[in-house]
């Protein structure tokens, strides 16, 4: 127990049972509590939290040595130690005329050479030039991938949709991710095989459920053309990996691939080439526009006093709130229907980063870490489970991000939509924290219409929602959640427990296609039986 953190624990005694409505009741709160980079302000006033407390929350971050730790991710040292290598997602982001080695090879430029093949590739596909087998140009790109080659770029796309240049309104972008097949079957049904060009993106060329999907649009293309399928897998689809070998094996033409790195993990990948589909819908300046917002965000995190921070301050209130009051529930609530994906893409950053029992040198974790991440946008969840935040039983702390501006010289009607989602926004921050403090009829209200509040929340204020400020708001999680691994001492950039579920489930597909018996143990055994059963070919 260092002696920051036996401090932190007195002073969650301290402020036990002190109301939120004290402390937010204090002189220059939200001036001392809110900070600004760029577009971006994040306001902590509502976090039960004092000055000794901030101040207690920094020295953790001296005593964890942090300082060092940012210098080792940014510089591209082997972080991630049980793989052994670099987790430089930021060298994505980095401009032309840096420089930084890892590994003994000049990364940077090997981006752009990257960043400018992409370029090619959207400028064909916008002009009209790449076309399929009957000579027509593309209209539909699908996406196949899963994990962080399907949630990141569906995020941005969905989130910069009005972003997009007259190049690329004729191109409808698709995402298909589910390994039953559904999603696929039915998109299949709607698109034209001849001007259909898929996207086909997996970081190990490995991933059973993208391969399958893959094998699933070859096989339509070869039903719809009647041609080989050299040449169709050689029109149709683009190949994003940093398994090229795999990837050409597979089918795909070298001429079609774009490659990225293997210290790029997949929830960071949408920076990388994985992002062809972001920059096909918002174009290769809009895509460049996201990497600088982002690029932004890791000069701040590197450079910025951690008083003023904000990836710092927004983990250390994190550490607070899980560690210190017993909070393990976590949501995530833009007000902005553009964000409808920000709160999946944040739970797998967050949860598959974080969510370890293990500390970087093997031994169990005394503390708890990562929480549980959900969320919804806004106006839905209030509909939704705003009840339990509200009158429940469980603790929560709650991140509501939201632009202040929207639909500039747009109709009236427009432009009061967005001033209700802020209207919102702002009052379930206000009610959460302050409960019945929040109403000023002075009516007395039954016991089931009463507000105790207390409930933490973070406010994260964007100008407004643009490339730029997006790519520095997806930056500022991915650092949050680095400093919260570096303080509970794991490594972030592992995911052995996603590993071992794809293992058996490699092994049992031999089973379900076989109706031999089998050894597992007696529930999957009874389920086996039962599905072989149903399909007429068990007793």
């Amino acid at each position: 127990m260092t002696q920051a953190w036996s401090k932190l624990e007195q002073s969650a005694a301290r402020l036990s049972a002190q109301h939120l409505r004290e402390l937010i009741d204090t002189d220059q709160r939200f001036e001392s509590l809110s900070f600004r980079h760029e577009g971006m302000l994040m306001d902590l006033s509502r976090q039960r939290i004092d000055a000794q407390v901030m101040n207690e929350l920094l020295a953790l971050a001296d005593e964890k040595q942090l300082p060092s730790a940012i210098k080792a991710l940014l510089q591209g040292e082997h972080v991630n130690n049980t793989e052994d290598r670099a987790a430089l997602h930021s060298a994505l982001r980095l401009p032309k005329s840096a420089q930084l080695r890892v590994d003994d090879q000049e990364v940077v430029s090997d981006v752009h050479k990257t960043l400018d093949r992409m370029e090619q590739f959207v400028n064909q596909i916008h002009q009209g030039q790449w076309r399929g087998y009957t000579g027509k140009p593309i209209t539909d790109v699908v996406n196949i991938g899963v994990g962080g080659s399907d949630l990141g770029p569906l995020m941005v796309c969905e989130a910069t949709h009005q972003f997009r240049p007259e190049a690329s309104l004729n191109i409808d972008l698709h995402f298909v991710s589910s390994m039953d097949g559904s999603q696929l079957s039915n998109l299949l049904l709607e698109l034209d095989s001849e001007t259909t060009l898929f996207v086909l993106s997996s970081k190990s060329f490995g991933t059973i459920d993208t391969l399958a999907n893959a094998a699933t649009a070859v096989d339509w293309l070869q039903e719809r053309s009647g041609l080989n399928r050299e040449l169709l897998i050689k029109q149709h689809f683009i190949g994003v990996t940093a398994a090229p070998e795999k990837a050409v094996a597979w089918g795909l033409s070298e001429e079609t691939l774009l490659e990225f790195w293997e210290w790029t993990g997949g929830r960071y990948s949408l920076w990388s080439a994985i992002g062809l589909p972001i920059a096909i819908s918002i174009g290769m300046q809009g895509f460049r526009d996201l990497l600088a917002g982002a690029h932004s965000m890791d000069k701040h995190f590197e450079e910025a006093e951690f008083a003023n921070n904000l990836p710092v301050l927004l983990a250390l209130i994190g550490i607070w709130n899980i560690n210190f009051q017993d909070i393990h529930a976590h949501a995530i609530l833009p007000y902005d229907g553009r964000l409808a994906h920000l709160p999946a893409y944040l739970e797998q950053l967050e949860m598959e980063s974080n969510g370890k029992s293990v500390g970087i040198d093997g031994s169990s974790i005394a503390q708890r870490t990562c929480p549980i991440l959900w969320g919804e946008i806004g106006p839905n969840a209030q509909h939704a489970f705003y009840q339990l935040l509200h009158q429940g039983t469980e603790r929560v702390m709650c991140d509501f991000i939201v632009p202040a501006r929207r639909y500039v010289d747009r109709e009236s009607s427009l432009q009061e939509q967005h001033q209700l989602a802020l209207a919102n926004c702002l009052a379930q921050a206000r009610v959460l924290a302050l409960g019945d403090a929040a109403l000023t009829d002075g009516i007395e209200r039954p016991p089931w219409q009463r507000y105790f509040g207390n409930q933490p929340s973070t406010v994260l204020m964007l100008d407004e929602l643009t490339p730029y400020n997006l790519g520095s708001l997806i930056a500022l999680y991915e650092h949050k959640v680095y400093v919260q691994a570096v303080i509970w001492g794991i490594n972030p950039f592992d995911q052995w427990g996603v590993e071992l579920g794809k293992k058996v489930a490699n092994d049992l597909i031999t089973a379900l296609n076989q109706s031999a018996n089998h050894q597992y143990d007696p529930a999957t055994e009874g389920l086996l039986n039962e599905i072989q059963h149903l399909r007429g070919n068990g007793q």
